[in-house]
């Protein structure tokens, strides 16, 4: 088992602190009655799961100092690099890991000849030419880059689409913890996870789940996409969900009383209760759809109100998914904002699909 400190590793699975907190609007009955948005139903999660993803390339994350004749010098610095660019081939040649990166200019350092490297700079492709130098602290040669190929970190599954198998989670994007961009990825793996302790949430300061991820070869599912309402993939492995026998609707959220799913202790999921106060008519995809309260005394208790690494954590309201818990407000962590299902739902679909199931 490998253990998980807090909701990120190498990566940001962000749920973001934000600081200001809308006023709550009036609140309506919660006999209020629900409108299904479509035929369409899904089998809730809640289940904490672990993430590990590989990038499309290898990414720039900082730049490292070498002495050289009494002067600090980064070379990929002075070539221009930017931290957050992606080095997808070296001399034409296709790299995806770190080691695929250090090989090249090994061997590039040895024979005295710059390497030629492509870049992924936002929708910019580049190409750079870089000299290696001798480390003198160290042998080998270097290129005065930190590089990242992968990260690992812990989550919550949202839904998964029982006739298609294919699932969403965490509800926003991956981002990296230090370009602060999102990130591009090859592929990946949802893992089983386990929460071995909590981290309580105050004011200032977010709390976290602390995870424990299983590195056996069984993996729930693949990761195909980080998008802005989540990851997406399609799942391998049959997860119980002992709340719901069948699946539910999905509906747009209304202010009221609703039930979150999520884990606190092991793999155990429990529902929660939680006040939405006031939701954004959206018609457009916005991961900031409506902002909620924890109310559940048991959960202010344990968790101090929403923590890192319940985000994706499934929204129910009057029988219906609604949403999926997103963000944290850094100044009051019983609130927060979630993202509505809708725009998590199009990330598995193809425009196709969205129209016959709708009509259906």
């Amino acid at each position: 088992m490998k253990k998980i400190h807090g909701f990120f590793v190498l990566m940001v699975f962000l749920l973001a602190l934000l600081y200001p907190v809308p006023p709550a609007s009036t609140v309506l009955p919660i006999e209020a009655k629900e409108k299904t948005t479509s035929s369409v139903r899904l089998i809730p999660g809640g289940h904490s799961i672990g993430v590990k993803l590989n990038t499309a390339g290898v990414i720039v994350v900082g730049y490292h100092f070498l002495d050289q004749n009494g002067s600090r010098i980064s070379p990929g610095e002075m070539a221009k690099i930017k931290i957050g660019d992606v080095i997808t081939h070296v001399n034409k040649q296709k790299v995806v890991k770190m080691h695929d990166v250090r090989q090249f200019v090994n061997e590039a350092g040895e024979s005295g000849v710059p390497v030629m490297m492509t870049l992924q700079r936002d929708r910019e492709t580049l190409h750079v030419k870089i000299k290696p130098v001798k480390d003198e602290k160290n042998d080998g040669f270097r290129i005065g880059l930190f590089v990242r190929d992968s990260a690992t970190g812990i989550g919550t599954l949202t839904f998964i689409d029982p006739q298609t198998k294919k699932y969403g989670a965490l509800g926003h994007v991956i981002t990296d913890i230090d370009t602060k961009k999102a990130v591009k990825i090859k592929d990946g793996q949802l893992l089983f996870s386990t929460v071995t302790a909590i981290e309580k949430g105050q004011q200032g300061k977010a709390g976290e789940k602390l995870a424990e991820l299983s590195m056996r070869d069984v993996k729930i599912g693949s990761i195909e996409k980080n998008s802005p309402y989540g990851i997406f993939g399609k799942l391998e492995y049959p997860t119980e969900q002992p709340l719901f026998q069948e699946s539910l609707p999905i509906s747009t959220p209304k202010e009221g009383k609703a039930t979150m799913l999520t884990v606190i202790e092991g793999e155990k999921v429990e529902a929660f209760e939680i006040e939405i106060t006031n939701v954004t008519h959206q018609k457009v995809p916005n991961p900031k759809g409506m902002v909620l309260k924890i109310t559940d005394e048991r959960l202010l208790e344990k968790t101090g109100g929403i923590i890192q690494g319940m985000s994706g954590s499934p929204i129910i309201q009057n029988g219906h998914i609604v949403g999926a818990v997103t963000h944290v407000f850094v100044n009051d962590p019983s609130s927060g904002y979630g993202v509505q299902i809708e725009w998590m739902l199009r990330e598995t679909q193809e425009e196709k699909e969205i129209i016959q199931r709708k009509a259906g």
